[in-house]
């Protein structure tokens, strides 16, 4: 009889990874959750007159949704490396999976920067989680990665992501004029944080398995 093979975060590290906040754990995504997340992105992230994202990747069709999703984030993992390196961190509050928060990073063993984008499930939202996840993110970064800067971006009429950036001690760092739907202008306005102007909360975020994925992160 064989043995049991090992986990595959003995292969893939990132898997190991657990960061804790007061109220939620984030986890790197796996294909176990890819059933729930999409079911929380068919059940609506925002109204539909609306676009946060530069993307507008929500307004596909509902049968074609979740395989766009699906297909999205095989890429995007794939294609990850230590020098372009993304973690798609799966956000779950008392186990229910409620929205997800990226942290990016392009050649940030000389940049020191990283970049956040989320999304939270419409009946998640108003409860402050969204700040709570990019702060966890923020900490880890600038704790615990030694990250200088982080980058981040809204449409200006996206009051709620703009509202968690000031919340956090993000400056304005210029905008910039994008297509958000075919034939819609949108002004994006960029921001930034650093680590001495980075407002932190309360506690302190919890973190497992980093050691193992560090050169995940080009460290």
């Amino acid at each position: 009889m064989s043995s049991t093979p090992p986990p595959l975060a003995a292969y893939w590290p990132l898997f190991g990874l657990r960061l804790a906040t007061p109220r939620l754990m984030l986890t790197p995504l796996q294909d176990a959750d890819l059933p729930e997340m999409c079911e929380l992105i068919l059940a609506g992230i925002h109204d539909r007159a609306v676009m946060p994202f530069q993307v507008p990747w929500t307004d596909a069709p509902t049968e074609e949704l979740a395989e766009n999703v699906l297909r999205f984030h095989w890429a995007r993992r794939a294609s990850s490396t230590p020098d372009d390196w993304s973690v798609m961190f799966m956000v779950r509050r008392r186990g229910v999976l409620v929205g997800l928060q990226e942290l990016q990073g392009t050649d940030f063993a000389v940049t020191r920067t990283v970049s956040t984008g989320s999304w939270l499930g419409r009946t998640h939202q108003g409860q402050g989680i969204g700040t709570e996840m990019r702060s966890a993110v923020l900490q880890f970064a600038f704790d615990h990665l030694r990250a200088d800067r982080a980058d981040t971006g809204a449409f200006t009429d996206n009051a709620a992501s703009l509202a968690v950036s000031r919340k956090l001690g993000y400056r304005p760092d210029g905008t910039q004029v994008r297509q958000r739907r075919p034939g819609e202008r949108a002004v994006e306005q960029r921001l930034t944080v650093d680590r001495a102007s980075f407002v932190r909360p309360d506690w302190m975020v919890q973190h497992r398995g980093l050691p193992a994925c560090l050169s995940a992160f080009g460290l």
